[in-house]
């Protein structure tokens, strides 16, 4: 069993995820992704994020009907920040016979030393690298003698951030097109991101 572990805060989830979990899973031969939200984002504990579930109700909207595609509430109930180390030994211990790829964009590799534990990630998980837009795939040192097992996956050059997405909702501005029409549909009936430009 080969899983893809996709995560984020996913605030919202856009069509940028959505191709590079695709093409990841193309690629890597994978038999299931796992998107799963982060509860607690550690990078971004002093900025509002629309709540958990409103965040996984605009996941299962966005991967319904695909056969693979699954969301997982892994970290809804694990108290403190949400490691990335922490959920891949929760995966490891729930699924010790799968191969675990973690998906993420080349943007997080300059970053990744200062990750909780990323010797653990490392030991845990191959990651899968898409390239996103003025980001090259470089490999990073190793860290404490552990070194990542890294394939590059070829995907389309998505310039979308949830970021920008939310600036445009709080200015009325149209997200049409950048992310799955249920999902805009979803942040319109629940007046999400209208209140601040986060």
């Amino acid at each position: 069993m080969r899983i893809g572990v996709f995560g984020g805060t996913f605030d919202p989830v856009h069509l940028g995820h959505l191709i590079i979990a695709e093409q990841a899973r193309e690629q890597a031969r994978l038999d299931q992704v796992l998107f799963i939200p982060a509860a607690r984002p550690p990078h971004k504990l002093a900025q509002p994020t629309a709540p958990f579930s409103r965040r996984v109700e605009m996941l299962s909207l966005a991967v319904a009907g695909h056969p693979v595609f699954r969301v997982d509430e892994l970290e809804k109930d694990r108290p403190g920040p949400s490691y990335t180390a922490d959920t891949l030994g929760d995966l490891h211990a729930l699924h010790s016979d799968a191969e675990l790829f973690l998906i993420i964009g080349s943007d997080c590799l300059p970053d990744l030393a200062g990750w909780h534990q990323p010797e653990r990630i490392f030991e845990l998980a191959t990651l899968l690298v898409a390239a996103r837009p003025g980001w090259e795939i470089v490999s990073p040192a190793p860290i404490r003698g552990a070194a990542p097992r890294i394939d590059k996956v070829d995907s389309p050059l998505i310039d979308i951030s949830s970021r920008d997405l939310r600036r445009r909702i709080a200015a009325g501005r149209t997200i049409r097109y950048l992310v799955p029409r249920a999902v805009e549909a979803y942040i319109a009936a629940h007046d999400l991101y209208q209140a601040s430009e986060k």
